[in-house]
C-alpha cells in the first residue's frame, strides 16, 4: 500500500515558490506516485489518437473528392493548438494568478512558472504533466469544430479562425469549469472532463462557423450518402479508446475513480447505440452502422461531463436518454436552416447539455471520492437533496451556449471579411471537391488509377466493326498517354508543339474525367 490518507502521496514541500522545487538539488517527484504519472502520459497520447479519429470519421462522412480535406484539418488544426496552448493557451485557461474568474492571466505564458508544482486540476500530478494532458483536450475540441468545414469551406482561413477560437472562446470557458479561480468552479459546479470546454463548445462553434460559411449548393445534397462507412467506423473506434484516456484520465491518477470513470463511458455510449439503432430501425426497417457509431459518440460525449460523477445506474439511464435526445437533435439543423454537415451540434453541443444536466440530478459524492483527493467535498446532486446543483449546471450551460455562439459567430463573420480570407470555396471548387481545389493530394486518385489503367492495357486484338474504328493512339482520355504509346516524348505533340506537358498542361481532361467518373 502506497498511502492511506486523503491527498496527494506526499505533502508537496517545493523549495522553489513559482517552479515547485529546484530540480538541481532535489528530486521533483519525489512528491508523486510514478503510477499516477505514467497513467497520465498514456492517457495523454490516447486522448491524441482522437484527432485522427475525427479526421477518420468527418472523411467517412464527406463525399469521396473532399475526403482528403477534413483529414488535413483535423492534423493541422492540432499544429495550431500546439503552438497556441504552449504561447499563452494554457496560462489564458489555468494560470492561478489570474484572479478574474473569467480567464487567466499571461504569467505562464510559454510554460514559465509550470514545471514540478502541483497542477491546478490535482495534486496527483504536477503542473508541466498537467499543460501537456490538457493541451491534448484542446487539440480535440478545435478537431471537432473543423467539421464546420466539411466540402465547402476553405481550410486557411480555418486554421486561423482556430488560433483566434482558441485563444477567445476555449481557454475563457476552460478557465470557468476547471481553473480554481473560475467562477463556475468556485460556485461548486460539477463538470468532469469538458461537457462546456469541449462539448457544447466544439458543437456551438462548429453550429455558428456553418452559418456564417453558408449551406452547401442543394444540387449537390440530392440524393447524399456518406461515402466510406468503413472509414467512419475505424474513426468511432479511434475515438471509442481514445475517450477511455479522455474520462479515465480525468482523474488525474491511476485510482478508483478512473476506473469508474471508464465503466460509465462504456456503458453510456453503448446503451446510447443501441438507443439511436433502434430509433434509425423504426424508419428504414434496416440496421445502421452509421446510426450505431452516432449513437456511440453522442454517449461518449454525454459521459464526458458526467462519468466522474454519476453512478453505473444512472449511466444506463444517461445513455438511454442521449441516445433518444440526439437522434431527434440531429434535425434541428433543418428548421433553422444551417447546414452542420458532420452533426457536431446534435452528437456534441447537445449530448454536452444533457450530461451536465444529469450531473445536477445524479451527482454522488461518494463517485467523486474515489479518487482519494475530493472525498467530502462535493455535495452531489438532487439524489443527494442538493436541490441548487441543477440551477448551477443550467445557468453554465446558458453561458457556454451563449458565449460559444456568439463569439464563434463574431470570429468567423470578421475572418471573412478580411481580403484574401474569405471562407467559402468558389462553386466550381464545391464542384470539383475540395481535395482538388485546397489540397496536391486526393483521398482516392481515382482519375489516376483509371488513367493509368487505360494507358497501359490497350486491346490486344484491333477492334471489329465501324464503331470501333477509332485509332488506338487517341483511345485515352489524356493526349500525352497517346504520345507514349506510339513511342513519342511527352514534348512531341502532333498539334504542331502547342500542348502542353505534365497532368498539370491536361487539367481539363481531368475535370471531364472526373465529372464522368463521379456521374
Amino acid at each position: 500500500m502506497s498511502y492511506s490518507w486523503i491527498g496527494p502521496p506526499a505533502p508537496f514541500n517545493g523549495t522553489d515558490e513559482f517552479l515547485g522545487g529546484d530540480s538541481n538539488v532535489e528530486n521533483l517527484n519525489q512528491w508523486y506516485s510514478s503510477g499516477d504519472q505514467a497513467y497520465i502520459i498514456v492517457a495523454s497520447a490516447m486522448v491524441l489518437i482522437m484527432v485522427p479519429g475525427l479526421g477518420f470519421l468527418y472523411s467517412g462522412l464527406a463525399r469521396r473528392k473532399s475526403a482528403l480535406s477534413l483529414l488535413w484539418a483535423c492534423m493541422a488544426s492540432s499544429s495550431v493548438i500546439t503552438f497556441q496552448w504552449y504561447f499563452w493557451g494554457y496560462s489564458l485557461a489555468f494560470s492561478q494568478y489570474g484572479t478574474s474568474g473569467f480567464i487567466g492571466d499571461l504569467q505562464k505564458f510559454g510554460l514559465m512558472k509550470t514545471l514540478g508544482a502541483p497542477s491546478p486540476g490535482s495534486p496527483l500530478i504536477p503542473d508541466l504533466l498537467y499543460a501537456f494532458y490538457q493541451m491534448q483536450f484542446c487539440a480535440v475540441t478545435a478537431a471537432i469544430t473543423v467539421g464546420a468545414v466539411a466540402e465547402r469551406g476553405r481550410l486557411i482561413p480555418m486554421m486561423i479562425f482556430i488560433f483566434c477560437w482558441a485563444t477567445i472562446v476555449y481557454c475563457p470557458v476552460a478557465c470557468w469549469a476547471w481553473n480554481v479561480n473560475g467562477w463556475f468552479y468556485k460556485w461548486g459546479g460539477l463538470d468532469y472532463a469538458g461537457g462546456g470546454p469541449v462539448e457544447i463548445t466544439s458543437g456551438m462553434s462548429a453550429l455558428a462557423y456553418s452559418m456564417v460559411l453558408g449551406r452547401r449548393q442543394e444540387k449537390m445534397m440530392l440524393n447524399f450518402r456518406p461515402h466510406n462507412v468503413s472509414l467512419i467506423t475505424l474513426g468511432t473506434v479511434l475515438l471509442w479508446f481514445g475517450w477511455l484516456g479522455f474520462n479515465g484520465g480525468s482523474a488525474f491518477g491511476a485510482n478508483l475513480r478512473a476506473t469508474m470513470a471508464c465503466w460509465n463511458s462504456n456503458l453510456t455510449a453503448m446503451f446510447a447505440a443501441m438507443t439511436w439503432v433502434l430509433l434509425d430501425w423504426r424508419l428504414a426497417r434496416k440496421w445502421s452502422m452509421v446510426g450505431w457509431c452516432s449513437g456511440t459518440i453522442s454517449g461518449l460525449v454525454a459521459a464526458t461531463p458526467a462519468s466522474g460523477f454519476i453512478p453505473p445506474w444512472a449511466s444506463v439511464v444517461l445513455g438511454i436518454a442521449t441516445g433518444i435526445i440526439c437522434n431527434f437533435a440531429t434535425k434541428i439543423k433543418f428548421w433553422i436552416k444551417i447546414d452542420d454537415a458532420m452533426d457536431v451540434f446534435a452528437e456534441h453541443g447537445v449530448a454536452g447539455m444533457v450530461g451536465l444536466i444529469f450531473n445536477g440530478i445524479f451527482g454522488a459524492p461518494y463517485i467523486i471520492g474515489l479518487d482519494g483527493v475530493n472525498t467530502g467535498l462535493f455535495p452531489g446532486g438532487w439524489i443527494e437533496h442538493e436541490w441548487k446543483q441543477l440551477y448551477i449546471q443550467f445557468a453554465y450551460i446558458v453561458a457556454c451556449t451563449a458565449y460559444t455562439f456568439v463569439m464563434s459567430a463574431l470570429i468567423a463573420f470578421a475572418i471573412d471579411k478580411i481580403p484574401g480570407l474569405h471562407l467559402r470555396a468558389s462553386e466550381e471548387a464545391e464542384l470539383l471537391g475540395m481535395d482538388d481545389d485546397q489540397l496536391g493530394e486526393f483521398a482516392y486518385d481515382y482519375v489516376e488509377v483509371r488513367r493509368d489503367y487505360l494507358a497501359w492495357t490497350p486491346a490486344k486484338n484491333e477492334p471489329i466493326g465501324q464503331e470501333h474504328s477509332i485509332p488506338q493512339g487517341e483511345r485515352h482520355g489524356i493526349s500525352q498517354h497517346s504520345q507514349m504509346l506510339e513511342g513519342k516524348e511527352p514534348s512531341e505533340s502532333s498539334d504542331g508543339g502547342h500542348a502542353h506537358t505534365g497532368i498539370a498542361g491536361d487539367r481539363h481532361a481531368v475535370a471531364a474525367e472526373k465529372q464522368e467518373l463521379q456521374a
